[in-house]
């Protein structure tokens, strides 16, 4: 089946229909009024699949696809020209030119914490630069990838996007085929697989991981707004966040207040009884769940730690200076647990930063420019913000993805359009000027040679 779909992806895509830009303008419209008439039902699915607060999926789910589409449309025309460069005095008299090109069929595998925008929020790039699409929704969440199925039949001709539901014998499957281009959001060992599916074929990829990602806290911040930020970033979608703090670095001198602060924000956030709280998520599954149980064992417990294993409830837990080598911080968390670790020293936040690989997003709550500037320049991350944590994902001006372990290539706004497409050189030559240094024999002084530097 997934060959045959793949095939009609590519009959379709040699029709040249989807180089039209005002077919794929259409196409965006269609998807646009679909998802304004359907955004209660994705809230349901949501809520349905792992009790995700109606005002989280209308902020960073619906709303943010819909701001994508609209800035989007407003953009494609130009974006879509062909872009004038300066020519070169070797080529003289030329017009130089930089041609957007879609690959062809886009595989695009999504994942579960944030399901419906991290399926749709790159297919609307994929589809804005020409291209036809397969969207592979997470089984995680068979609500919203139900809902996600019925929007794509109900916009696209099946031959230019298409849904494929399963598991992991489906993502083999699809991975098996020779795709044009492949966007894969998820963690960074199934992102390995399909790195290894894509090279076969010499296929380009985006992937989009995840890793340990870093909040250091230093002594001049300001403690009461940073533990505000830090909570609310931390445990928006009960902490199934790819750019969430995995850990906080805190110097030792404020730390008591910190944990202090945190403690009283999250109570502020979802009361005393948190589970009873329709502003927080559960875990996604029975499997994900046990896993941060079994992260907890043996650990120094500051606030929370309670958990019902009948729903996947897991309360915003605080843990006291986990030793590097446990579970805990073996690997990136993905849940509602928040590390707390002091430091004295720069050394110390070294120490821990460069063991954990290059992370897909770091945090630094400081009034001190110095420092500010010292960590953004000394270690390397996919992106992050300065007194705050997740926002830059909201700015489609700004680059989102990773760099090293935590991912390759970056998407949102204009950049998607980019990713999407290949960047095809042409140079237009005039034919009233040829300069006969170029052609043999070359009668001309060898110093001459020497400075052709000056033409390119």
């Amino acid at each position: 089946m997934i060959t045959e779909i793949l095939q009609r992806q590519h009959d379709f895509f040699q029709t040249q229909q989807t180089k039209d830009v005002s077919f794929r303008k259409k196409s965006l419209k269609r998807l646009q009024e679909e998802i304004v008439k359907r955004e209660d039902a994705i809230c349901d699915a949501l809520y349905a699949d792992f009790k995700k607060p109606k005002f989280e999926t209308l902020a960073a789910e619906t709303q943010f696809v819909l701001a994508e589409l609209k800035y989007t449309l407003k953009k494609i025309d130009r974006w879509a020209r062909p872009k004038r460069v300066s020519a070169s005095w070797m080529n003289w008299p030329s017009s130089d030119y930089i041609y957007k090109e879609p690959y062809g069929a886009v595989l695009i595998i999504a994942p579960w914490n944030y399901p419906f925008q991290l399926a749709i929020a790159p297919l609307i790039g994929a589809i804005a630069a020409g291209n036809t699409a397969v969207v592979k929704p997470s089984e995680v969440t068979p609500h919203t990838a139900a809902v996600i199925s019925e929007i794509i039949k109900a916009v696209f001709d099946p031959a230019h996007v298409a849904v494929v539901e399963g598991g992991v014998a489906v993502s083999q499957q699809l991975l098996a085929e020779k795709w044009d281009y492949i966007f894969f959001t998820g963690s960074t060992q199934v992102g390995k697989i399909v790195y290894e599916s894509a090279a076969k074929h010499l296929t380009p990829v985006t992937l989009e991981l995840g890793g340990k990602n870093p909040c250091i806290v230093d002594a001049t911040a300001n403690i009461d707004l940073a533990a505000k930020r830090i909570v609310w970033g931390k445990f928006l979608n009960a902490g199934q966040t790819c750019i969430a703090s995995d850990y906080i670095l805190v110097h030792e001198s404020v730390k008591d207040k910190l944990v202090d602060a945190l403690k009283e924000n999250i109570t502020k956030c979802y009361g005393e009884n948190v589970e009873a709280s329709p502003d927080f998520s559960r875990t996604v599954s029975q499997k994900h769940y046990t896993g941060l149980r079994d992260m907890l064992e043996g650990e120094d417990i500051l606030f929370g730690g309670h958990s019902n294993d009948t729903d996947n409830y897991l309360s915003p837990t605080l843990v006291n200076e986990p030793k590097m080598n446990s579970k805990l911080m073996a690997g990136e968390i993905f849940g509602p647990i928040l590390p707390i670790i002091s430091y004295k020293t720069e050394d110390d936040i070294h120490t821990y930063i460069s063991n954990y690989g290059k992370p897909l997003a770091a945090y630094v709550f400081s009034n001190n420019k110095e420092f500010q500037e010292k960590i953004i320049d000394t270690y390397s991350f996919g992106g992050g913000a300065i007194n705050d944590t997740v926002i830059q994902i909201t700015n489609k001006l700004l680059p989102f993805g990773g760099v090293g372990q935590s991912g390759i290539g970056a998407y949102h706004g204009k950049i998607s359009f980019d990713i999407f497409s290949h960047h095809k050189a042409i140079i237009k030559k005039a034919n009233w000027f040829e300069a006969p240094v170029r052609y043999p024999p070359y009668n001309v002084p060898i110093k001459f040679a020497k400075k052709i530097k000056h033409l390119f």
